[in-house]
């Protein structure tokens, strides 16, 4: 059995990702400064997210929608669709 002190490690090393079934990923880069070079639309659709998103995938997602022709609108409509696909698949795992 775990000693209070491990769980408060494991507990710190997780931070707020809360209880999930996902898998984590390390992150790459500075996320700081990812996130401040964010358009302001963007980073107020990431302060509102429900899933600790990163900086990185919420571009990449957005950079494809826009890319594609997307309205911003439209762009932040689709990482709401895909954040709803995601809290789906960690309710079903």
């Amino acid at each position: 059995m775990a000693s209070n002190a491990q769980m408060g490690k494991r507990a710190r090393k997780c931070g707020n990702l809360g209880q999930t079934g996902l898998r984590r990923r390390k992150r790459r880069g500075d996320p700081m400064r990812d996130y401040d070079s964010l358009p302001p639309a963007l980073r107020h659709w990431l302060q509102q997210a429900v899933l600790p998103w990163s900086p990185h995938s919420c571009r990449r997602i957005w950079n494809t929608a826009l890319q594609t022709g997307a309205t911003q609108a439209e762009a932040l409509a689709q990482l709401d669709r895909l954040e709803a696909a995601t809290l789906n698949r960690a309710r079903a795992a």
